[in-house]
């Protein structure tokens, strides 16, 4: 592979990471100070919004195991297809209606449409890096450009977005931030914008979305110019693809898979759980509310310029010892909930994006060794790649839409109040455990379920030589 066909794949996976990136650190707090919905309301559109994403994987792993093959590709016209709505359906999810009553229901259509589409894109997507070569570490490669350029992907769009709409979330009626626990009724009743400001919060929201969506779009231009598909290089012109849901009982059935996408799928909650409530825990109990942008970026960049470590790391000493250092953000991320200061913010936000960039970097790069491992033993069928690819993300997405709906649920149950000065001290330590105590839980559950992953290095190359001998 080309350095120019990798670059091309790695910016086709940009655009879906730069509008993640966005809804996932700015949504929740969006929807809580902006469009004034009830915390409640909130957990029902980000968990719903997150299931609707989930239940399309398999279902768009269905469709395009049975799609054929076409002039550009079987997983090409996918991605092409659901560019345009998907582009739309973002814009619109960032948007203020003019009307009260329904907006928990306009934000839960687009939300769950966006999601959808996503993952139309994002299976097919992710797929892909099966069908560009057969050799394990040219795809090794071209998963580290990806994760690399996605990372890039998810720093652009929270910076972005951070940055056009940091204004939007000042409190400027606030001059000076009380104790915690103050009964003063001025910093007890929510001060809400008037419709002006309510007007120029919209505006704002509305050029971030459609910078935002050109992203989008160039992104996805650049992926279908520089990347040409390959068909299954190892099926037969005899062999048929498998049924779908024969395929999803088998993948269910391989350990190596079910080992991997258990952990992973506790780790990648504990990350999202992270992503969408740091900036309320910056702006709510840790009086950060000037630096949560910079924070969020020294985050993504940290995790950014890391990828390329992590990629060495990996080939040197294995892909299960390159996983143990998503552990690295617990004990930093327990020291900023139990000592907020702004220099320890900020050493928190580097060690988290080391470990964030080996949590996004692994799973994509064991996931193909998983799918040869299958193909050793399942030598006549074929097809089964998206099986496993979509199967993977709506598990995972499943569990962060869970994890998502549980802590703003949370945030109803202690009492969380938009547009308020301060918070009740039961809302901020609710913050501080959705911050700090549970993403270390899932973390540690996760890497004990890894240490019984099966594929080691050594096996790695025996499967690479049995199916070179296939081929």
């Amino acid at each position: 592979l080309s350095i120019c066909r990798k670059l091309c794949y790695a910016i086709g996976g940009a655009p879906n990471q730069v509008a993640g990136s966005a809804s996932a650190f700015f949504l929740q707090i969006f929807l809580l100070d902006i469009a004034h919905i009830t915390p409640f309301h909130a957990s029902l559109v980000l968990f719903i919004g997150k299931a609707s994403g989930a239940v399309t994987d398999p279902v768009a792993g269905f469709f395009i195991s049975k799609s054929r093959w076409t002039k550009i590709g079987r997983l090409m016209p996918w991605m092409l297809a659901c560019t345009p709505f998907t582009i739309v359906s973002y814009f619109f999810m960032w948007y203020l209606p003019p009307f009260l009553s329904g907006r928990v229901a306009w934000y839960l259509t687009f939300y769950c449409l966006f999601q959808a589409l996503t993952t139309l894109f994002q299976v097919p997507y992710s797929a892909l890096t099966m069908f560009l070569s057969t050799d394990q570490k040219e795809r090794d490669s071209a998963t580290a450009y990806r994760m690399t350029i996605e990372v890039l992907g998810t720093l652009i769009g929270a910076a972005l977005h951070g940055q056009i709409v940091a204004s939007a979330h000042v409190s400027h009626h606030c001059t000076v931030n009380p104790p915690v626990n103050t009964t003063d009724s001025l910093h007890d009743t929510p001060s809400f914008p008037d419709p002006a400001d309510l007007l120029s919060h919209q505006v704002i929201y509305m050029i971030a979305a459609g910078v935002i969506g050109g992203v989008y779009l160039l992104g996805v231009v650049i992926l279908f110019l520089g990347v040409k598909e390959r068909d299954d290089p190892y099926a037969l012109n005899s062999d048929r693809a498998l049924p779908f849901c024969k395929g999803l009982g088998l993948t269910m059935k391989h350990g190596p898979y079910v080992k991997l996408t258990a952990s992973f799928l506790l780790i990648s909650t504990a990350v999202q759980l992270e992503q969408s409530n740091f900036v309320l825990f910056c702006t709510q109990a840790a009086d950060l509310n000037n630096h949560f942008q910079y924070l969020v970026a020294t985050i993504l960049a940290s995790a950014a310029v890391s990828i390329p470590f992590w990629q060495k790391f990996l080939q040197r000493f294995g892909k299960k010892r390159a996983a143990f250092g998503i552990s690295w953000m617990i004990p930093f991320a327990v020291m900023l909930v139990t000592i907020p200061s702004l220099i320890l913010a900020y050493v928190v936000a580097f060690v988290s994006g080391l470990s964030i960039a080996a949590s996004l970097l692994l799973p994509w790069s064991m996931l193909p060794d998983v799918v040869d491992n299958f193909r050793l033993q399942n030598p006549h069928g074929k097809g089964y790649e998206t099986i496993f690819y979509s199967s993977y993300v709506f598990f995972t997405k499943m569990s962060a839409g869970i994890g998502l709906g549980i802590s703003a649920a949370g945030l109803e149950f202690t009492g969380y109040k938009p547009a308020i000065c301060r918070q009740p001290s039961d809302v901020i330590l609710a913050l501080k455990i959705l911050i700090g105590v549970v993403p270390a839980i899932l973390i540690l559950v996760g890497l004990v379920i890894l240490l019984f992953y099966p594929i080691t290095e050594e096996s790695r190359k025996e499967t690479k030589h049995a199916l070179e001998m296939l081929r």
